[in-house]
């Protein structure tokens, strides 16, 4: 089975078993989703989704987020882990969206990327799943999966992510990334899947 037949295998098993694109992190709009996806780093969604409403409670635009002293998001945001580094960075970017974006989430890779904390994989999620752009993040799972099932032999997250863009379709690229994240989680995860697997048992 080559490749491009692993890939129309896999997008047929997920979408069967995820008919309706998942949600993986709460969020009401592009600033929360930023957020709670700066959150995410080396942290589970679910986590992040325990943490979110108390911190949004407080703070859910730029404007309110700047005011806050960044000890108080620690606080709120300790069960993330790195709470010292990623509460100096939300109120940081929340900052600079005031001062040079009139308070909105900039719809660009590179203004995305030039925000403290915000790297790569984190500018790809908010330009999917927020302006519609395509993109498809790479994340732990993803990137194991991808070698798992023989997509992609690449030792960084750029080779996977460039290998899994020439194999699916470009206006499929965040319903797979989605997707293979809860199917990582769910069916076929870090230590092992065996026979349950519907991937992993046919290729």
């Amino acid at each position: 089975m080559n490749k491009k037949e692993k890939a129309r295998l896999i997008e047929k098993v997920l979408f069967e078993l995820f008919p309706e694109r998942p949600v993986l992190l709460d969020h009401r709009d592009a600033y929360t989703l930023l957020i709670a996806v700066l959150l995410s780093a080396r942290c589970t969604d679910a986590k992040v989704n325990q943490v979110t409403p108390i911190l949004f409670a407080l703070a859910d635009t730029p404007e309110k987020m700047a005011q806050l002293d960044p000890e108080q998001v620690r606080e709120i945001i300790r069960p993330c882990g790195l709470s010292p580094t990623k509460s100096k960075a939300i109120v940081g970017l929340s900052k600079i969206l005031i001062e040079k974006y009139d308070g909105q989430v900039p719809e660009s890779f590179e203004a995305l990327e030039s925000l403290p904390g915000v790297g790569h994989k984190t500018a790809s999620v908010v330009m999917s799943q927020a302006f519609g752009v395509p993109a498809f993040a790479v994340d732990t799972h993803i990137f194991r999966l991808a070698r798992l099932w023989g997509l992609s032999k690449g030792k960084n997250t750029d080779t996977v992510e460039a290998d899994l863009k020439k194999i699916f379709p470009k206006k499929l690229w965040l319903d797979i990334h989605v997707r293979m994240v809860l199917y990582g989680r769910l069916y076929c995860n870090s230590r092992g899947c065996g026979d349950s697997c519907l991937i992993c048992s046919q290729i």
